[in-house]
């Protein structure tokens, strides 16, 4: 599944720009908007004051680049994490590795390495690294439900059973990670899903409404 755009809201249009642009991404802000681009993703953000909660969204890395990933991205941002680990081995089944960081407006970021996937060029250390969004959290009132929509659409549980609380929907190269309005955000669990509009565009033939607000196109 390739996340050829996420379309989300913000609290500060300004605040968002700038810690993008520190992540070294081509940044326009328009208006009330901002546009992002995360490797090969398009990130639009549109000024919301009364959104809630926090959005998440993981960036995947080249295979054998997790430690230079790592390095660069805690001298831009505060790296997340529990009080005695900041690198984080996937589910079960994923094969992957992650390390997490705080966005703009709360949001729960995360560098993801992916080891199905093919070895890569570690580039040199910078955005370079951003290969493109290959994860959006999305909060629906009812996961299996959503669960079974998109599974109409050809889209299916990635890895393990998808539970009431937490299904990932998709496939290596990118998942929607539907999560009930109740669950926090592994792995700090200080904050909640966003309920405010997600649009994500992968290229389906017809538009997806997974709930109010939450489009799939």
């Amino acid at each position: 599944m390739d996340i050829q755009q996420v379309q989300l809201t913000t609290r500060s249009v300004d605040a968002t720009a700038q810690f993008y642009e520190r992540l070294g991404c081509a940044v326009t802000v328009e208006g009330a908007a901002v546009r992002v681009a995360v490797g090969s993703t398009r990130l639009v953000f549109r000024a919301d004051d009364e959104m809630t909660g926090a959005h998440h969204l993981a960036v995947t890395i080249p295979t054998g680049s997790f430690a230079a990933a790592k390095e660069w991205v805690a001298g831009v941002a505060a790296i997340l994490g529990t009080d005695d680990a900041d690198e984080f081995e996937g589910p079960p089944n994923w094969n992957s590795r992650s390390v997490y960081f705080e966005g703009p407006d709360e949001q729960l970021l995360e560098l993801i390495e992916r080891r199905d996937l093919p070895a890569g060029v570690a580039g040199a250390g910078d955005s370079a690294l951003l290969g493109s969004v290959s994860e959006v959290g999305v909060a629906v009132p009812d996961v299996l439900a959503a669960v079974e929509v998109l599974g109409r659409h050809g889209l299916t549980p990635y890895a393990n059973a998808p539970t009431a609380g937490f299904a990932p929907v998709g496939d290596v190269h990118g998942l929607l990670i539907l999560v009930s309005p109740e669950r926090s955000w592994y792995p700090t669990l200080d904050r909640g899903p966003s309920r405010a509009p997600v649009v994500v565009d992968i290229g389906l033939a017809s538009t997806v409404e997974l709930a109010e607000g939450v489009l799939l196109r």
